[in-house]
């Protein structure tokens, strides 16, 4: 599920780079929230930091429905969550979205850019869900959840309804799971040294 920077509208950047200005001008007074320490929204918004060459001011929440209550009325200047729980708010115009994280615009956003197509390159970062078991289970066992899984998450309807919260059904073998938890977790322990995000 891609994440996407949107934007209180009552800031005049119409633009991530029209943003970025903002911030480099007054550093470390824009806000953006996130769902909590370390949760990828905080990374993510380091990652833009980092990029960007800027310093905002990071406030944590616990969850979205705080977070974009706040965004909402004002309290903070942006965020960094994923489509589905501010869509409605950028359809209705009371949020502007500027760009998705992942390196493929939204279906759900067609007219939004990549943060790549807006100048930072690189980015392509999102959320994703998946299904775990204790590494006790029988292999076969595993594969066969598997198999029915990908079954449910490749049929039109869940593909369907996917779509409608702005999300890209994947259905990984587990083989490749454990391949993205592996390489998700070296990219953003590399983030965390390099960017110092704290979590304290």
């Amino acid at each position: 599920m891609p994440n996407v920077l949107v934007v209180n509208p009552r800031l005049e950047a119409r633009d991530v780079q029209g943003l970025l200005t903002m911030a480099r001008a007054a550093p470390g007074k824009l806000t953006f929230g996130s769902n909590g320490m370390g949760t990828g929204q905080h990374l993510i918004g380091a990652q833009f930091e980092k990029e960007g060459h800027v310093k905002l001011l990071h406030v944590p929440y616990k969850g979205s429905g705080p977070l974009t209550t706040d965004l909402l009325g004002g309290q903070i200047d942006m965020s960094f969550d994923t489509i589905t729980p501010v869509l409605a708010h950028i359809q209705s115009g009371k949020l502007r979205a500027l760009a998705v994280t992942t390196n493929k615009r939204s279906a759900a956003l067609p007219d939004v850019p990549t943060m790549e197509e807006a100048g930072l390159k690189p980015f392509d970062m999102g959320t994703w869900f998946g299904v775990l078991a204790p590494a006790a289970v029988p292999k076969e066992v595993v594969q066969r959840l598997n198999a029915e899984m990908v079954k449910i998450i490749r049929s039109p309807d869940f593909s369907r309804r996917m779509a409608e919260i702005g999300a890209v059904p994947i259905g990984d073998s587990p083989a490749e799971m454990q391949a993205r938890i592996g390489a998700d977790t070296a990219n953003y322990a590399k983030l965390v040294k390099e960017a110092k995000v704290a979590i304290n």
